[in-house]
């Protein structure tokens, strides 16, 4: 019997809302957000981060962007209120990937993600 938990699928913009994000770039309507990725370190989010994921870090620059082209990651959500730069925004805008930022740093940020997409009718603690 298998116990791992399957995630549900979320639209982008009620994540967005769910968890508090400003939205920079918002995701095209109907994205959905199936699972997490965090990590700071790019090559491991190249090797490791799944299609349609959100992909959780600090590292806020274009090269975020196109390891999240190049993994299908759905959108990218900078923790601790990094600032982002105008050229990761294009980026984002070019690609057609969400961008979001949180003043939560990765840890909270991934509980609550785990929260919402693992938990059915899960309520997110603000």
């Amino acid at each position: 019997m298998n116990n791992l938990l399957e995630p549900q699928a979320v639209r982008s913009e009620t994540v967005a809302q769910d968890l508090g994000l400003e939205i920079i770039v918002a995701a095209p309507q109907g994205t959905l957000i199936s699972s997490g990725f965090t990590s700071d370190l790019l090559s491991d989010a190249m090797a490791n981060a799944q299609e349609g994921c959100a992909f959780l870090t600090i590292q806020a620059h274009k090269n975020t962007v196109a390891v999240a082209t190049l993994t299908g990651a759905s959108a990218i959500f900078v923790c601790s209120s990094r600032t982002v730069p105008e050229d990761m925004i294009q980026s984002c805008k070019d690609e057609g990937i969400g961008l979001y930022r949180s003043t939560e740093n990765q840890f909270i940020l991934s509980g609550k993600l785990y929260q919402l997409l693992y938990t059915p009718n899960a309520s997110v603690p603000s």
